[in-house]
């Protein structure tokens, strides 16, 4: 339980408390559970959409949308935004590219980067509700946490020290894959070829956002793993939309 409870404090904003600095190999394990948290995030919201579900679709969606974003402190957004920031302003230079990484503050790229996101993800979101299709609430945050193990598990970790290094050193690297892919059946069960469609893109997405990584950086930081949840996020709710 120890492990859930440190991705769940981790990965959301929802009042958790851990009696003391966990050991490193529980940080470690904790990856197991990253796709359950996903999975309650998703519960968490397709249940708030049920109570909603009287209120007209394009606040349903807002308020959805502050929801998720809430629930998640924005940390993946920040990520994404400290991403946005380094890929424009690294002009291809990997150190370059991880110092600008290190600096707290957002520059217009970053801005115009996550407002962008959210839009479509709002846009998205607006299109499934009024056709009366809610799931992708439960699967995309299932999927694009689901996502983050699988990046420790493959890709190297380039910064040291802090949790990320935690993670990809004491990842539990034979019970991973089986979990993962036990995920992956069920929510396959769950939702059929939905599911399937929005997991096969999901990790097209992940692919080419892992190569660009390892391209440019030699591996992945806690910012590009941010930045491929929500990106990873934006995909499915587009691609379930998008094929209605």
């Amino acid at each position: 339980m120890s492990a859930f409870l440190i991705a769940l404090q981790f990965l959301t904003r929802l009042p958790i408390s851990l009696s003391g600095m966990p050991a490193p190999a529980a940080v470690g394990r904790s990856l197991l559970s990253y796709p359950l948290v996903g999975l309650l995030l998703g519960a968490v919201l397709l249940s708030a959409q049920w109570l909603l579900q009287d209120v007209a679709p394009v606040l349903q969606a807002a308020l959805l949308l502050s929801l998720w974003v809430g629930l998640t402190g924005g940390l993946h957004l920040d990520g994404l935004a400290d991403s946005a920031d380094a890929w424009a302003g690294g002009f291809g230079d990997r150190e370059r590219t991880l110092t600008i990484m290190q600096d707290p503050r957002s520059g217009p790229i970053a801005v115009v980067v996550l407002v962008l996101l959210l839009l479509l993800k709002f846009a998205a979101l607006l299109t499934l509700l009024q056709a009366d299709q809610p799931l992708a609430l439960l699967l995309a945050p299932w999927i694009a946490r689901g996502l983050l193990p699988l990046l420790f598990l493959n890709t190297p970790y380039v910064r040291p020290g802090g949790l990320g290094a935690l993670l990809a050193t004491h990842l539990p690297r034979v019970e991973l894959p089986w979990w993962l892919a036990g995920h992956a059946l069920l929510l396959i069960v769950l939702s059929g070829w939905t599911g399937l469609l929005a997991l096969l893109a999901a990790l097209l997405l992940f692919a080419g956002l892992r190569r660009l990584m390892c391209q440019r950086l030699g591996g992945t930081t806690g910012d590009t793993a941010g930045a491929l949840v929500e990106l990873a996020e934006a995909a499915v709710l587009l691609l379930l939309a998008l094929t209605l």
